[in-house]
């Protein structure tokens, strides 16, 4: 009798015997479950004819690759060959005896997806394992997701599923169980998202890292903290990246094994799997706050004091072409939002993002938001691409995420042409770095542009920088901002008209200084002033302003 040695990400976990005339392989298959996200419902097909096996793909989304090529047609299987389904091998015995029953391999095959390991027990885990398998099985969550009218309800429906099949499964309980736990823990990875539901929930946690399926990372308050939390294993961490992924119309698979994503509330998601990640599947979350920050928050938190405020909200009422810089994680996006939402309300404003995250409060707004390639490698759409559509969809304002390559190009040309008062961020230490930066994205662009040239269209295009830095303590201040006056020579000319200067450390820790005016008077002030705009240049004098 021929058998499938069963192996996942490397590990040899059953053997099953092929027994019948016909034996399907899939993620709901009814003889060889592989219960992973790469493994299509109905995925292949292996045929016993009188003493030959065939193996056929059943038209699977990622394929059925035998000895390392792709399967398109009908094979016949020969002793020691090697069938790869997702991340699963089976490695083809023509003579093999089965070293499990079929039930058995079947069960092997399939891990408890979605099961989070904090209850140590075996038998305790197998439990969890049981019951989350009854709970799908009785549940058809397409049907309960158009029922229901939120996700509260839906998690309402699923739970008086739960608490019936746990009302059969009583005698089969643990005295060790914690059932109120037990039941949370099944309908997060049933509904949710596994063991980071609860960070996700923890509105004082900023970022959620999943290095591996065992080590879970998050920050709060700028620092790096290890959770108690973990996944059952990598086919646990695939299922959850999957669950995200698949709402916004993204891929992630073995030909795409990296992904950039959003959840529902705007929290920014980044997935690497392997052959990339060499520790199994990464997660990196973003989380967006729930609360929309203005200026009076970031004035508390000490990110800035209140003239730099009143110049801000001034340069971006009066369309000045701003670009906010800072390193990963410094808040450069969150800057950009509350800036935003000083552009007057009868202005049309078009947004273009590679992940969608911006909230303005204007009604006049185009969110417009970048598509990677598919499978295929074609159907992309860029922030170039949006960048160049946009200028023709007649915005006052255009606010772009942020600037990585070309269309640095793109944006500089529009500031130039009539879009004054422009937004964006780009990823620089300092604000002469980032001229440098600009410099680099534009010669990005493809274009053949002499130095002199792009640095003469920066000079007329950008008016102020904002830099924004994450502090030793893990705080978040501007640490200048910096008007661009002009071009002399081949240099790009800047001047300082808030800095930050760091004074040392508290007891406490946390980081000292002030922020300070130095004293000049912006040149697009003056012209304010020439035109019978008052300003009020108090702000500008040279003074501390203690934090």
């Amino acid at each position: 009798m021929a058998s499938l040695e069963i192996c996942v990400n490397g590990k040899a976990t059953s053997t099953v015997a092929i027994s019948k005339p016909m034996t399907t392989i899939g993620r709901n298959a009814t003889d060889l479950v592989l219960a992973s996200p790469f493994v299509s419902h109905k995925h292949a097909l292996i045929k016993a004819i009188d003493e030959r096996y065939e193996l056929e793909d059943l038209f699977s989304e990622n394929g059925t690759y035998l000895n390392g090529k792709k399967a398109l047609d009908k094979i016949l299987l020969q002793d020691g060959d090697v069938i790869k389904i997702g991340d699963s091998e089976l490695k083809f015995h023509a003579n093999g005896q089965a070293g499990h029953t079929r039930e058995k391999a079947a069960s092997s095959a399939m891990p408890p997806v979605g099961v989070e390991a904090t209850l140590e027990e075996k038998d305790c885990i197998n439990l969890k394992t049981k019951i989350r398998t009854h709970l799908i099985g009785r549940m058809n969550l397409k049907r309960l997701s158009a029922q229901a009218t939120s996700d509260d309800a839906l998690r309402s429906m699923a739970m008086a599923r739960l608490e019936e099949i746990m009302a059969e499964l009583t005698s089969e309980m643990p005295a060790v169980v914690d059932q109120e736990r037990l039941k949370k823990e099944i309908l997060d990875d049933t509904l949710g998202l596994g063991p980071i539901e609860d960070l996700l929930a923890d509105e004082t946690i900023s970022e959620i890292m999943v290095n591996a399926w065992n080590q879970i990372y998050f920050e709060r308050g700028g620092k790096l903290h290890k959770s108690d939390k973990r996944f059952i294993d990598d086919v646990h961490v695939m299922t959850v990246i999957q669950r995200i992924v698949a709402p916004v119309g993204r891929a992630i698979n073995e030909s795409t094994p990296l992904v950039d994503a959003r959840l529902k509330d705007g929290s920014r998601v980044n997935a690497i799997i392997p052959p990339l990640a060499l520790q199994g599947p990464a997660l990196t979350i973003r989380k967006f706050s729930r609360k929309r920050l203005t200026t009076d928050d970031l004035v508390r938190f000490g990110s800035l004091n209140q003239n730099m405020v009143e110049f801000l909200s001034l340069a971006v009422r009066e369309r000045k072409n701003i670009v906010i810089s800072g390193g990963t994680g410094s808040g450069k996006t969150t800057l950009l939002n509350i800036l935003s939402n000083f552009i007057p309300d009868d202005q049309r404003i078009v947004t273009v993002e590679d992940a969608a995250e911006l909230r303005l409060n204007q009604e006049h707004v185009i969110s417009l938001e970048a598509r990677p390639a598919n499978m295929e490698g074609s159907g992309a759409v860029t922030i170039r691409d949006l960048v160049k559509n946009c200028l023709r969809m007649r915005p006052d304002r255009i606010v772009v995420g942020e600037c990585r390559g070309g269309e640095a190009l793109d944006m500089l040309q529009a500031m130039n042409t009539g879009h004054d008062g422009s937004l964006t961020t780009a990823h620089a230490n300092s604000p002469r770095d980032v001229l440098s930066r600009l410099e680099t994205m534009v010669l990005m662009s493809g274009m053949d542009l002499p130095v002199r040239a792009i640095r003469e269209q920066m000079a007329s295009a950008v008016d102020l920088i904002v830099q924004q830095s994450r502090m030793a303590d893990g705080s978040r201040k501007i640490t200048h901002i910096t008007e661009v006056t002009g071009l002399e020579g081949d240099k790009i000319l800047l001047q300082d008209i808030f800095t930050f200067e760091q004074k040392g450390f508290s007891k406490a820790g946390k980081v000292m200084g002030d922020f300070k005016a130095a004293g000049l008077v912006p040149n697009f002030v003056q012209d304010l002033a020439k035109r019978g705009i008052h300003v009020d240049l108090k702000m500008f004098n040279s003074q501390d302003g203690s934090n």
